[in-house]
């Protein structure tokens, strides 16, 4: 009998992110690719049983958070501002993952997100780190494309 094709897993570091079709300068960080789906305990009068039935409920998506280095980039500054005044527009987009050779290998696209959240840097003087800004999005669904 032969042995299997070894299929290592992917690494986490090398990711995209895309919004509206066009990527964004480099996130060092994404997670918030999560969704939880809550039971709703049901139990009929006449049941005979000492125990709840446990039907399907609710789906919830938690918010995705990027961590980028800032950068003269505007566009998602701007996107936040208008979140800020009332004017939410919300975007469609995927986080990609690659391969070691830059290849897509899997897509996560999200829907109908807006910024809910930014948080800027901390500075400090006696260090050298990159200074990074986060974003928070609300959206309405994940799908694995």
């Amino acid at each position: 009998m032969a042995a299997a094709e070894r299929k290592d897993p992917y690494r986490s570091y090398n990711f995209l992110v895309e919004i509206d079709g066009i990527t964004r300068a480099g996130f060092r960080e994404c997670s918030g690719l999560d969704a939880t789906q809550s039971p709703i305990e049901y139990r009929e009068g006449d049941d005979k049983q000492l125990t709840t039935r446990k039907l399907p409920g609710m789906v919830t998506y938690s918010n995705i958070t990027l961590s980028r280095g800032i950068s003269d980039d505007q566009e998602l500054w701007a996107w936040c501002l208008g979140a800020r005044s009332g004017k939410a527009e919300r975007r469609s987009g995927s986080i990609v993952l690659l391969d070691d050779t830059g290849a897509e290998r899997l897509r996560w696209n999200f829907r109908e997100a807006w910024p809910t959240r930014w948080a800027g840097p901390s500075f400090n003087a006696t260090g050298s780190e990159v200074a990074i800004e986060q974003l928070e999005l609300a959206h309405e669904g994940i799908t694995k494309g």
